[in-house]
């Protein structure tokens, strides 16, 4: 969903590839990126097609961000020991068997059988190509080709959710998860061509070596940043076709519209949060972020009865949105580079946890408040995760109060990060 971090370099021979087989591996990124977040544009003819309530149909983006959450450490570590070309034709795979036994179900339970198979080849999937990116290109180009892989999440969501969203609206929902298997099936070709059959990637070790890092406070709270930010974030995003049906009077296209304002807002919040992270440093731009998410949260119940309205507010809330990811992985990676790998992981984990949280969340306000009114329970949560943003800046200007071997610099982290990110962080 935005442009990561430099990672560290990795040894070992290195193909002389370039960046083509990067590409490739960001268009699988893309293909099940929009397999999992077109579910949002779903969810008004998940209701009609299964004859299930709003909430329930909103437990589909909770199962599927769950299973990912648990899938990624778990699936990696389990097969840390393959040919990484291996592993991604095993996730893309996975996730179309996943995809098509989705378009194939009868029945909602076979609908979320299907999804968490899906969901388990996704995370599988992400992880692994960001890792195979950094491996495939010389050290001065690792962050420029991890950026290149998780812009296809960005890709996925300014155009291709809009894009199966419409389809959706001018076939039904089947077509669109049939549209997600198609780009799968394209992302899986290309890894077989492109992606060579060796790729030394550093061992981040197993799964408990994955899980050190939350020996460190510091580290925890950046993630509960992380886990109650984006639950606001996501909440209106997971709910938006209920939200937005006075607007779009059920058009899949109105939508579908809709939706891809927000996705290209939300890239150009995105590109913007990485400038100003590198003049501000990441906990200010955070902090901004979480305050206009708030605002652009608060005003949405005053934009769901027309396109008029919808149009600018959805905009200025994914923009706010977008702005919190690239500065939040900035702050985590600074507290030590050398366990970026491990710590991106775990952020990514927590996001997924945030996505599936955002379903249960929004399903309970919109139960207690209704769907027009469901933001106001995300903006609080904004604000709640603006408190914890405070409070883990506060904790990273002090000590840790643990070292542990994922943060061996843990008491200079500011200095070990180096100077960009030393002048960055320190004071702010």
């Amino acid at each position: 969903m935005a442009r990561s971090p430099q990672a560290p370099p990795m040894n070992g021979p290195r193909p002389a590839t370039g960046m083509a087989p990067v590409a490739i591996l960001a268009l699988g990124v893309f293909a099940v990126g929009t397999g999992e977040f077109v579910l949002a544009g779903l969810l008004p003819m998940l209701v009609d097609a299964f004859d299930v309530s709003v909430a329930g149909a909103g437990q589909v983006v909770t199962v599927f961000a769950l299973t990912c959450a648990v899938s990624g450490p778990v699936l990696t570590a389990l097969t840390a020991a393959w040919a990484r070309r291996t592993v991604l034709l095993t996730a893309t795979l996975i996730y179309l068997l996943g995809s098509a036994g989705s378009a194939m179900a009868d029945t909602y339970s076979q609908l979320l059988a299907a999804q968490v198979i899906a969901a388990a080849g996704v995370g599988l999937y992400i992880p692994n190509a960001s890792a195979t990116a950094a491996a495939l290109v010389p050290p001065r180009l690792q962050g420029r080709a991890i950026a290149l892989v998780v812009t296809g999440f960005t890709a996925a969501v300014a155009f291709g959710a809009p894009l199966g969203t419409a389809l959706g609206g001018l076939l039904d929902w089947r077509a669109t998860l049939w549209f997600a298997t198609l780009l799968a099936t394209v992302g899986l070709t290309g890894v077989a061509l492109a992606v060579p059959r060796r790729v030394e990637v550093p061992d981040a070790g197993g799964f408990r070596d994955r899980l050190r890092p939350l020996g460190d406070r510091r580290v925890l709270m950046l993630l509960a940043t992380t886990l109650v930010a984006f639950t606001a974030v996501f909440v209106p995003y997971t709910y938006i076709g209920v939200v937005y049906a006075p607007a779009t009077g059920g058009s899949g296209l109105a939508l579908a519209a809709l939706m891809m304002v927000g996705g290209i807002a939300g890239a150009v919040g995105n590109l913007s949060a990485g400038s100003l992270t590198d003049r501000w440093g990441g906990s200010r731009v955070v902090a901004v972020a979480l305050v206009l998410l708030a605002v652009g949260l608060l005003l949405v119940p005053l934009s769901t009865t027309t396109l008029f309205l919808a149009v600018p507010v959805v905009a200025f809330y994914a923009a706010a949105s977008f702005a919190i990811t690239t500065p939040q992985q900035h702050r985590i990676i600074s507290l030590n580079p050398a366990a970026a790998p491990v710590l991106l992981s775990l952020n990514q984990s927590v996001l997924y946890l945030a996505i599936a949280a955002s379903g249960v969340v929004g399903a309970g306000g919109i139960e207690a408040l209704g769907a027009r009114y469901v933001t106001l329970v995300a903006a609080a949560a904004a604000l709640a995760a603006l408190g914890l943003s405070v409070l883990a800046h506060r904790m990273v200007l002090r000590p840790a109060a643990t070292d542990t071997p994922a943060s061996p610099a843990s008491t200079n982290s500011a200095d070990s990060a180096g100077p960009a990110l030393h002048e960055g962080e320190r004071g702010r």
